[in-house]
């Protein structure tokens, strides 16, 4: 329901330290839903959080792309304008700039599982922001719906965005579980 003007996300991408060149599109994801994918060039390699967090400054959090991709030259036309249809396709993985950490626990296994179906990625570590690596608000009804239905927990919108990390949404749910049992009577 919000007007995004794509010129305008490129600006403040071009004003990043180390940004060279910026193209901001929207491409559809294989649910049918449109998403902000940015391609820049740098003189260093970004990471995405960076990024995001040097964007969040200056515009609302709807306009700020769900990937964000670096690329080492932008491709042309004969005519010498950006090529968009030749930009490559996000990749499953993102760069966060966060360490990967595995699953450490069969919850946190379960977790993992439903956010990549859900944001459409490889590979997800239990520290990584489910805003961060492609997940909006949208997204974020998915997975409460998914993990009401796999894993018969009934979470509200708020909490996801409270406890945004596989890690946090775990303890989470674990302190629900534990909470749910000392209030079942002992005869």
């Amino acid at each position: 329901g919000y007007r995004i003007e794509l010129g305008e996300v490129e600006a403040h991408l071009l004003k990043v330290e180390s940004v060279l060149d910026a193209i901001v599109i929207a491409r559809q994801d294989e649910s049918g839903q449109k998403t902000l994918c940015a391609y820049f060039t740098a003189h260093a390699e970004l990471m995405a959080g960076d990024l995001r967090a040097a964007l969040s400054q200056e515009l609302p959090v709807y306009m700020i792309p769900t990937h964000l991709v670096q690329v080492d030259q932008m491709p042309l036309t004969p005519n010498g304008k950006v090529d968009r249809r030749a930009l490559p396709e996000p990749e499953g993985l993102i760069m966060t700039g966060i360490e990967h950490v595995a699953p450490r626990s069969p919850l946190e296994s379960k977790l993992a599982h439903i956010w990549q179906e859900v944001l459409g990625l490889e590979k997800v570590s239990v520290k990584d922001s489910f805003f961060e690596i492609g997940g909006h608000s949208l997204r974020a009804t998915t997975l409460a719906s998914k993990l009401h239905k796999e894993l018969h927990v009934s979470l509200l919108l708020r909490d996801i965005f409270r406890h945004p990390t596989i890690e946090e949404l775990a303890r989470l749910i674990d302190g629900m579980e534990r909470q749910a049992y000392r209030q079942i009577p002992l005869l």
